[in-house]
């Protein structure tokens, strides 16, 4: 069981690494990324910040997700012990 974890952890880091290390992302939709592109070309750094933000935004769910699903996890590992000590 504990390997079992071990890999969905590692394939949860894995996904979770490749969604943030990218390096050129266009995560905009065609109006924000006119705008960032006109405040890039004057002198301006609001397009890379803006990218950071929506890429940021992205990361929260599977956050949230490998979150729940590991305390899912360890909660029916606690489930299963219990059960196999009343059983004796």
């Amino acid at each position: 069981m504990k390997k079992k974890l071990q890999k969905i952890v590692i394939a949860f880091s894995l996904l979770f690494a490749l969604q943030t290390t990218t390096v050129e992302i266009q995560a905009q939709c065609p109006m924000c990324r006119m705008s960032a592109e006109s405040n890039l070309k004057s002198g301006g750094t609001a397009g890379k910040g803006l990218n950071a933000g929506i890429l940021f935004m992205l990361a929260a769910p599977y956050t949230i997700v490998a979150t729940m699903a590991f305390l899912y996890v360890k909660n029916k590992k606690r489930v299963e012990e219990a059960e196999l000590s009343d059983s004796y």
